[in-house]
């Protein structure tokens, strides 16, 4: 195999953390207009780039048989970035904006960034997540987060209340290094057998966002836990 078709998965990967950068510098101008949009609507943008960079890098990969350690390391690395620090980021300077915010509040998101590393670690040595998760994939966390940046755009006050905010950046962060079991979007197969709530999740997720915008991703992550939760006491 040629060194190029080798390293085009870690080039794609590198366009992850690449993203994850540029959504972090936006984060940190969050009201400023550039181009007709929001720092942080660019910053949301950046991390969906980034997303679907993540997306490809690992089909890249499968498609061309260039799996590496290597790749496993920098996609984890690129993962923190832009699916940890960049959201951590993008909420630290939503709360930091907010003349009633305490001062201590947006260091709290300083838990999400160390709780996805742990996450992505953990995940790295676990064999036992190649069908499911165990505790909130660290992409999930960042289109959480989007969704709840939204909320506060769209005038949702309670997204800005100091002790919702804090409870819920708490349980954010502990959600990725608990021992919940979440399903994966993978499907084996396109039937509604044994998807049902893989099919409830995609269908319910286009709808929102078709109506809602990037406010829905919040729900749609609540209603994540919820099929999952369900999924486990059937």
């Amino acid at each position: 195999m040629s060194i190029l078709r080798r390293n085009i998965p870690n080039l794609i990967t590198c366009v992850n953390i690449l993203s994850g950068c540029v959504a972090i510098v936006f984060a940190f101008n969050f009201t400023e207009v550039y181009g007709g949009l929001e720092g942080w609507r660019w910053a949301c943008l950046a991390i969906g780039i980034a997303a679907v960079a993540d997306f490809f890098d690992g089909f890249t990969a499968r498609l061309l048989h260039a799996y590496s350690e290597l790749g496993k390391q920098l996609d984890s690395l690129s993962d923190l970035v832009s699916f940890g620090v960049a959201p951590a980021m993008l909420i630290f300077n939503l709360i930091a904006s907010h003349p009633e915010s305490p001062l201590w509040l947006p260091w709290l998101t300083l838990f999400i960034p160390v709780c996805g590393a742990l996450r992505l670690a953990r995940f790295n040595i676990d064999t036992r997540q190649t069908t499911s998760f165990i505790g909130l994939p660290i992409p999930a966390n960042a289109i959480f987060w989007i969704g709840w940046a939204a909320l506060a755009a769209d005038g949702f006050a309670w997204t800005l209340n100091t002790w919702i905010a804090a409870a819920v950046i708490l349980i954010e962060g502990w959600s990725m290094i608990s021992q919940m079991h979440l399903f994966s979007l993978k499907f084996k197969n396109y039937g509604w057998k044994g998807n049902q709530r893989r099919w409830i999740l995609v269908i319910v997720s286009i709808a929102l966002i078709a109506t809602l915008g990037l406010s829905a991703f919040f729900p749609i992550i609540c209603i994540y836990f919820i099929l999952a939760a369900t999924e486990r006491n059937s």
